[in-house]
């Protein structure tokens, strides 16, 4: 079966984490779960206005972890943010925090390659791969990568689009002749009908910012966990 990794930014409404098991019972098979960050580099307008709002709401790391710390996720939780937030409280602390809130693995988007081993030792990291990615580095960062790769479709920012890039097939290929790991492609995924296209070339998706513009214009859980569904249903080929 196809893997579908949903993603919301942490803090974003006041009941957040009801959108887990919504999100679980709609199919996802993990939840991507957004820290929110002040500078959030690789993210486009509905990311970076979901996590205004949850800054502005009072979202910090302690409150988000003592959230999830009061809650059991269905499915494995994978952390995201930018490097800042872990520099800042050292690795060994930051990925022990994550793990007891219950994360099993983390993306950190803006941590080179080369300066990922430290955070590794602590944390299963999902290394992102690009379409520009050298074939030699794309070999290396599937080495490296824990649970599945996250294979990004465009060069740009996370974002609703109105078709699927032409680069995510070959990226898709170039991956899967490198590593037995679940190759998902996401950015820019925002339709049922996008999802099964990149699902017939991959090994899954990930929908970002389609599922956060749904929740910013009021979504509830259930209403948020009926798109997840629409999208499992895509994948499934029904």
């Amino acid at each position: 079966m196809k893997l579908l990794m949903p993603y919301i930014t942490a803090g974003i409404t006041p009941d957040w984490t009801a959108y887990l098991p919504a999100f679980a019972a709609a199919g996802a098979d993990y939840i991507e779960v957004g820290l929110p960050f002040s500078d959030p580099t690789l993210d486009g307008t509905t990311i970076q206005e979901a996590t205004a709002v949850a800054l502005a709401r009072g979202a910090t790391l302690d409150r988000i972890l003592t959230d999830l710390e009061a809650i059991s996720s269905p499915v494995p939780l994978v952390a995201s943010t930018y490097a800042n937030l872990v520099i800042r409280a050292g690795a060994p602390e930051f990925c022990a925090r994550l793990r007891k809130a219950g994360f099993t693995a983390l993306i950190v988007p803006d941590l080179p390659l080369e300066e990922c081993a430290e955070v590794a030792e602590h944390i299963d990291l999902v290394l992102l791969a690009a379409p520009a990615t050298p074939d030699a580095r794309l070999a290396e960062i599937a080495s490296r990568s824990r649970h599945f790769v996250y294979a990004v479709t465009v060069m740009g920012t996370t974002g609703e689009r109105t078709e699927l890039s032409a680069s995510a097939a070959t990226l898709a290929a170039r991956l899967k002749q490198r590593t037995d790991l679940p190759v998902l492609l996401g950015f820019g995924i925002s339709t049922p009908e996008q999802a099964a296209a990149a699902a017939g070339l991959a090994d899954g998706v990930v929908v970002g910012a389609a599922l956060m513009r749904r929740i910013l214009d009021g979504a509830t859980p259930d209403q948020a966990g009926a798109y997840v569904r629409s999208l499992r249903t895509a994948m499934s080929g029904g």
